[in-house]
C-alpha cells in the first residue's frame, strides 16, 4: 500500500478564515461607510449654509479691519465700527489681545472665546494670504506707506513729470499707457501694449523723478537702511534701495560682501515691517461668530422627521446587507459541510465521493475525506487478499501433513524415517510461514524491536554467503561476497543476517544455471551500503512498484516451495527500516536485479 498524500497547505487566497474576516470587514465597513454618510448627511447643510455666509462675511469684516488698522494707531475706537459691520453681517464679532486674550472690542455678549480658534489676525503687515487675496504680491498691504507718504506739491510735481512721460508714450512711441497713483502718492506710469518692445519704449526714457527718492524719503530710506545692520551686517552697506510699489530691493553684487538677493530683501522686509509698525494699530484676533451659536465652532446637526426617517431607512438597509450577507456565507459554508456529514453516516459499501466545490479549507476537508476512503477502500482490498494469500499457503503444508498423517494411518504409507522427515519438511515450511506473518504484524504493530550492538558485518556476511553456498551450488549459481575494509557498525546482527539472508535467497531463486549472485558492503558517507547483484530474470518495470507488496510474486505460477512465500521482501525492507535504513531495487528483464540495502553506520568504523 502508498503512503499517504500529505494534507496540501491552502493557498492563502483560498482560506476560510481570510473569507470570513473578509466578509467581516465588509460589513464593517459598509457599516462605517453609512455611519459616516448619515453623520455628513445630516451636518453637511447647516456647515455649508455658515460657512459658505461665512467665507464672505470674513472677507468683509477682514477687509474693513485691516482698512481701520492702516487708518488708526490703536483700536481704542473701534466699537462703533465693529458695531456696524455686525449689524449688516447679522454675525457676531469679537476683537481680542493675541497675548493676554482679553476683549478688544464685541459686538454682542456670548461664549467665552479664550480657547476658541480665531477666523483671522488683523495685521496690516502681515496680511492673510486666503482672506486678502488681491494683494497676495507681499504680506504688507501697500496702502501702509508710513514715514514714505508724499506731501501735496510733491504728489503735483511727480503726477505732472508722469502725464508728460505717458504723453511721449502714446504720441512718439505709439504706446498705450496710463497713470497709476500709489498709496503712498507717487505717480508712475504703466505701458499696456503686451507686445511692447523695448526699443519702442527707449524713445521716450523714463525720467529720474520718477525712480529716485524725494527729499522727504531719504531720511526714511537711511533709517531703513540702518535697520538692515541689524540682520546684514557690515554687508547692508552693498545694497541700494529703490522706491517701487513695495519698496524693492536692488543688490549692488559688484561690491565684495554683497548678500543674496533673496537674503536682502529678507532682511530688508523684516526691517520695513518694524519700521512700520508705528504707523499702524497692533495686530488683534478676529473672531466672526454666528449671533445665535451657543458653543462656537461646532456645527449643529438637523434631526429633523426627514432626516430621522432617513437614518432610519439607512440603518434597516444596512442591517437587511448585513444578514443577507451572513445568510449567504453560512449557506455557502453549511451546504459542503452537510454533505461530508451524509457521506460519513452512508454504509461502508455505499460511500461514494464527495464533491470538491471550494477550494478553501472545507474544500481540503473534502479531498482528505475522499482520499481516507481511498485508503480504506485499498485497504479493505488488500485485507482481503492477505485473508486468502495467508489461507492458501497455510493449507498446502497442512494439506501434505494431513494426507501422509491419514495414508501412514490406513497403512498406506509406511511410518518410516522417511515419511517422519517429508512431514517434519512440512512443519518447518508451516512455522516459516508462521514466523513471517508474526514478523510482519510486529511491524505493523510498531512492536518489532531490533537490539543493535557492535557488530563486525563482515563476519555476518561471510555466514549468509555460506548459509546459501549449498543451495545455489544446487541449482548451478555461483554466489560471492566482497566486503571492503572490516566495518564495525552499531546493528542487530540477527536481523541484519535475516535481512540479507531474504535478499540472497530470492536472488539465487530468481537466477537460472550459469548466472551469479554477487554480495558487496562497503561504509560511505557514514552509511552502511549491501548490494545484492544478480544475472537472473530480472522485474519488469511494472511490477518493480509490487515488489514489497505481501505475497506478491513475480511468477504466479510459481509454487510456494519453488517461488517463496512473497514475505521475504517485505519483511527485509521492514528490518532495514527498524535501524533507521530502507531498500532500493533496480532491475531490467533477462539482465538481472540490483538490490541496494543503506543502513545508518552509528558509530566510527574501527578495524581488528
Amino acid at each position: 500500500m502508498g503512503e499517504p498524500t500529505p494534507a496540501a497547505r491552502v493557498p492563502l487566497r483560498h482560506s476560510l478564515m481570510l473569507r470570513l474576516l473578509g466578509t467581516s470587514v465588509l460589513l464593517t465597513v459598509c457599516a462605517v461607510v453609512a455611519t459616516a454618510w448619515l453623520t455628513v448627511a445630516t451636518t453637511t447643510r447647516a456647515i455649508e449654509k455658515e460657512q459658505g455666509q461665512s467665507l464672505a462675511d470674513d472677507v468683509s469684516v477682514y477687509d474693513e479691519m485691516i482698512t481701520y488698522a492702516i487708518d488708526h494707531r490703536d483700536w481704542s475706537a473701534v466699537t462703533p465700527a465693529v458695531d456696524d459691520l455686525a449689524s449688516r453681517t447679522g454675525r457676531r464679532i469679537v476683537l481680542l489681545d493675541p497675548v493676554t486674550r482679553d476683549p478688544v472690542a464685541e459686538s454682542a455678549p456670548g461664549p467665552a472665546l479664550r480657547d476658541a480658534r480665531p477666523s483671522a489676525i488683523v495685521d496690516p503687515l502681515d496680511l492673510d494670504p486666503a482672506l486678502a487675496a488681491s494683494r497676495q504680491g507681499s504680506s504688507i498691504d501697500s496702502r501702509v506707506v508710513g514715514p514714505y507718504q508724499l506731501g501735496d506739491d510733491q504728489r503735483a510735481g511727480i503726477r505732472k513729470t508722469a502725464e508728460d512721460h505717458r504723453g511721449c508714450l502714446v504720441n512718439r512711441a505709439g504706446l498705450t499707457a496710463e497713470i497709476v497713483e500709489l498709496p503712498g502718492g507717487r505717480s508712475t506710469v504703466a505701458i499696456l501694449d503686451a507686445d511692447a518692445d523695448r526699443g519702442r519704449s527707449l524713445v521716450c526714457p523714463e525720467p529720474a523723478l520718477l525712480r529716485e527718492p524725494f527729499p522727504s524719503e531719504v531720511a526714511p530710506l537711511a533709517e531703513l537702511l540702518d535697520r538692515t545692520e541689524t540682520c546684514l551686517g557690515p554687508a547692508a552697506a552693498s545694497i541700494d534701495l529703490a522706491i517701487t510699489p513695495s519698496l524693492e530691493v536692488e543688490v549692488l553684487r559688484t561690491l565684495p560682501g554683497a548678500p543674496t538677493e533673496a537674503a536682502a530683501r529678507a532682511c530688508v522686509g523684516t526691517s520695513l515691517h518694524d519700521q512700520l509698525r508705528a504707523y499702524v494699530a497692533p495686530p488683534v484676533l478676529l473672531f466672526v461668530t454666528d449671533a445665535t451659536a451657543t458653543d462656537p465652532g461646532l456645527p449643529t446637526a438637523d434631526l429633523s422627521t426627514g432626516n430621522l426617517l432617513r437614518i432610519a431607512g439607512i440603518a434597516g438597509l444596512v442591517l437587511l446587507l448585513t444578514v443577507a450577507v451572513t445568510v449567504g456565507v453560512g449557506m455557502r459554508l453549511v451546504r459542503p459541510l452537510r454533505a461530508l456529514a451524509a457521506a460519513a453516516r452512508a454504509p461502508v459499501d455505499r460511500q461514494r465521493p464527495v464533491p470538491v466545490t471550494t477550494r478553501d479549507e472545507i474544500g481540503s476537508l473534502a479531498t482528505a475525506f475522499n482520499d481516507l476512503a481511498r485508503r480504506r477502500d485499498q485497504l479493505e482490498r488488500q485485507r482481503r487478499a492477505m485473508v486468502s494469500d495467508v489461507a492458501h499457503e497455510l493449507r498446502s503444508p497442512l494439506t501434505n501433513i494431513r494426507a501422509w498423517l491419514e495414508a501412514a494411518q490406513d497403512g498406506l504409507a509406511p511410518a518410516d524415517t522417511h515419511t517422519l522427515e517429508l512431514l517434519t519438511e512440512e512443519a518447518t515450511l508451516l512455522q516459516h510461514v508462521i514466523d513471517d506473518l508474526r514478523d510482519l504484524a510486529a511491524a505493523d504493530d510498531g512492536t518489532f524491536a531490533v537490539h543493535p550492538e557492535p557488530t563486525f558485518v563482515g563476519d555476518v556476511l561471510s555466514q549468509v554467503v555460506e548459509a546459501n553456498r549449498g543451495t545455489a551450488a544446487t541449482v548451478g549459481v555461483t554466489l560471492t561476497g566482497t566486503v571492503h575494509g572490516d566495518p564495525q557498525v552499531v546493528l542487530d546482527a540477527v536481523r541484519l543476517r535475516q535481512l540479507v539472508g531474504n535478499l540472497v535467497g530470492n536472488a539465487v531463486r530468481h537466477t537460472p544455471a550459469g548466472g551469479s549472485v554477487t554480495v558487496e558492503c562497503a561504509v560511505r558517507d557514514d552509511w552502511l551500503t549491501i548490494e545484492v547483484v544478480d544475472t537472473g530474470i530480472g522485474i519488469a518495470a511494472t511490477d518493480l512498484p509490487k515488489l514489497f507488496d505481501r505475497f506478491w510474486r513475480a511468477d504466479a505460477s510459481r509454487s510456494r516451495r519453488t517461488g517463496g512465500s512473497g514475505l521475504g521482501l517485505p519483511i527485509a525492507r521492514q528490518l532495514a527500516r527498524a535501524h533507521g535504513g530502507d531498500i532500493t531495487v533496480a532491475s531490467e528483464p533477462g539482465r538481472g536485479t540490483h538490490v541496494t540495502v543503506r543502513l545508518p553506520a552509528r558509530s566510527p568504523v574501527s578495524s581488528r
